[in-house]
């Protein structure tokens, strides 16, 4: 899959999330990736490579391709691997701020990638929209899983919500997130 190859997710996984999440302050809606966004896309990547890229003696240009060669890689495995995924461009307060890849399994509601530009983080809008997914996922009776590098700050965002490592991978945790874990016993 090329960059400017998207291919519309299935109907089930489009409609996962409503495209409205919050109406007051901050207005915070998701709307389809588009060709288009591909450099926004590329440039929310590089700033979530920025404190690694920060330790390595590279000059600016070895940065940038590492960067795109990254994005690149990382787009055509989410395509290959998740071709029915929904992918979409989180705006708040009309400005594009992130994006939002989730995938609808039989079994599982897959947290493919969520990742918010900088001056986004800390706001709670990450919050707003796991939140949502959760009780989406509460209503379809399904867990939540995601891969979480193991100093990703939003890793205790992840475990106020409940989310639970499962399985170290490398320097991922695979965390999951059950319905049943949630339930009050009568």
């Amino acid at each position: 899959m090329s960059d400017t190859e998207l291919q519309p997710p299935t109907q089930a996984a489009a409609q996962l999330l409503p495209r409205v999440i919050c109406a007051n302050q901050p207005r915070l809606h998701l709307r389809p990736v588009q060709s288009a966004d591909m450099d926004f896309l590329r440039q929310l990547y590089a700033t979530t490579r920025a404190a690694e890229l920060a330790q390595v003696d590279w000059t600016d240009q070895q940065k940038r391709q590492f960067v795109d060669f990254q994005f690149h890689a990382q787009h055509t495995y989410y395509g290959e691997h998740f071709p029915d995924a929904s992918r979409d461009i989180v705006v708040v307060d009309g400005v594009d701020a992130g994006r939002l890849y989730l995938d609808l399994r039989a079994t599982e509601i897959r947290l493919i990638d969520i990742a918010l530009l900088p001056e986004h983080c800390g706001r709670g809008t990450g919050g707003i929209l796991l939140r949502q997914l959760l009780q989406v996922a509460e209503d379809r009776r399904l867990p939540v899983s995601i891969h979480v590098e193991q100093n990703n700050p939003a890793l205790r965002l992840y475990q106020r919500l409940g989310f639970l490592p499962v399985e170290e991978q490398g320097v991922y945790f695979l965390m999951r997130w059950s319905p049943s874990a949630h339930e009050t016993k009568d």
